[in-house]
Formats: structure tokens, C-alpha cells, sequence
């Protein structure tokens, strides 16, 4: 565990020392957010949900498994998880005890803001969700979730990907680790992706979803992540100027 007197130091070292990380951070960003237009562009969202459905409906869309641990059980368990996040604030465990407390208070509100700005796009959203198209059984049209204002006849509302985001929205927790522990922060951004793309190919297959809303929650999460990341630094920073300031 790391020292007090180690911990104080951190605020005044980190700005230093993220110059040339900060480069490499947007150029992710950036190249994530091209992946993701080129995919909108590419027009296959439609195609791969025919894959799972058919005038009929989805098959899948009230099967136990999927419906269970697929949709019902992870969500439970990231609430769990956010829920233990804030309780070790004050009581870390495991790897949570090499971070300072600003550090865990970071973390927390890192999952809890991504959470929050995937759920107030998709209540803003008009897009609806594919069981709801006419061709699968329901009543709306297609309509790009770019053509905003535009109704499609169904009930909007499901875009992007609110049930991927249980996992996607720990994706930021990598900012925070990667300052001490820059290998358990890959593995943690591995294994957030990872889970969240399995999320949403099961709501995919479900006809819950289109991939584009995975991919939009992805890149949304690890914005958000990165944005706190920003934004707890730069107060960092002001904190740590403050007393050479008063001195002069």
C-alpha cells in the first residue's frame, strides 16, 4: 500500500508525465470514432439483423438463456459491481487498494457517468429498436439513427446500446489504472470490450439492438472515461498551483 506522504506527490507529477500520453489517447479516440462512422456508413446494421430475424420476428428475442444470462443476469451484476466500486472508497480491496482515494472516486464516477450519458442519448433517441420494424413483425420503418427529429413509426428510444454499456461503461476504468498499473489497466480494458461486444451481439441476436449501437456505446463510454480523466487532472493541477501562487 502506497504511502500518505507518496500519495500527496502524485497531483504534482502526473501532468508531467501524460504529455506524450495524451497524443496517443486521441489518436485511440480518434481512430475509434472513424471505425465507427465507417461502419454507420457501410449500411450493414439492417443486413446483420435480417441474419437473426425474419418476418416472423426473432426467435431468440424471449428465449431463457438469452433473456438470462445475457440480458437479466449482467445487468444485475454491474449495478453489484458499481455498487462495490463506491463502497471501496472508503474500504478498497484487492488491486483497488494501490489506487489513492481521488483515484477510487474517479473510478466510480467514471462508471456511474458513462452509464448516465448512454441512457439520456437513448431516452432522446427516435430510432427503434430492429424487432420493431414491419419487416420483423412490428410496426416502424428503418430510419438511420443519424436522422434526428425523424420518426419511424415505432417507439424509439434504443439507440445506442443501453444493455452493452453494464459492461462498456468500466472501459474508462483504464484511464485511472494505467498510471500504476498500466498492465492490469489493459486487461481491464480487454476484458470491458470484450463483454460488452458479447452483450451486444446477444441483444443483436435478440433483435434488441443493431451492432452500430454497440459501437456507439463503446466509443461513448471511452470518452466519457476519458473526458473524467481530463477533467480530474486539470483539478489536480489547479489544486497544486494554488499554494505557489499564494507564496508569490
Amino acid at each position: 500500500m502506497f504511502s500518505s506522504a507518496r500519495i500527496a506527490t502524485i497531483p504534482s507529477f502526473v501532468p508531467a508525465s501524460l504529455s506524450f500520453g495524451k497524443s496517443r489517447i486521441l489518436l485511440a479516440t480518434l481512430a475509434g470514432l472513424l471505425v465507427v462512422l465507417l461502419w454507420d456508413a457501410s449500411g450493414l446494421d439492417l443486413p446483420l439483423a435480417r441474419w437473426a430475424g425474419s418476418a416472423h420476428g426473432f426467435p431468440l428475442r424471449d428465449d431463457p438463456v438469452f433473456l438470462w444470462v445475457f440480458h437479466e443476469g449482467p445487468r444485475r451484476l454491474s449495478w453489484l459491481c458499481v455498487a462495490g466500486l463506491l463502497a471501496a472508497i472508503r474500504w478498497p480491496v484487492g488491486l483497488l487498494r494501490r489506487l489513492a482515494r481521488a483515484e477510487r472516486v474517479q473510478l466510480a464516477l467514471t462508471v456511474l457517468a458513462s452509464v448516465i450519458v448512454v441512457s439520456l442519448i437513448k431516452r432522446s433517441s427516435h430510432a427503434s429498436c430492429p424487432w420493431d420494424l414491419r419487416e420483423f413483425g412490428g410496426t416502424a420503418v428503418y430510419v438511420s439513427h443519424w436522422a434526428w427529429g425523424v420518426a419511424d413509426g415505432g417507439p424509439g428510444g434504443c439507440f445506442p446500446a443501453g444493455h452493452a454499456s453494464a459492461a462498456l461503461a468500466y472501459a474508462g476504468g483504464w484511464f485511472v489504472l494505467r498510471r500504476r498499473m498500466p498492465r492490469a489497466a489493459a486487461s481491464w480494458l480487454v476484458t470491458a470490450l470484450v463483454l460488452g461486444l458479447v452483450l451486444g451481439l446477444a441483444q443483436q441476436w435478440r433483435g434488441a439492438h443493431y451492432m452500430s449501437h454497440t459501437l456507439w456505446s463503446a466509443w461513448l463510454c471511452w470518452s466519457v472515461g476519458g473526458l473524467v480523466d481530463l477533467l480530474a487532472h486539470t483539478r489536480w493541477r489547479t489544486r497544486d498551483a494554488m499554494p505557489k501562487l499564494n507564496e508569490s
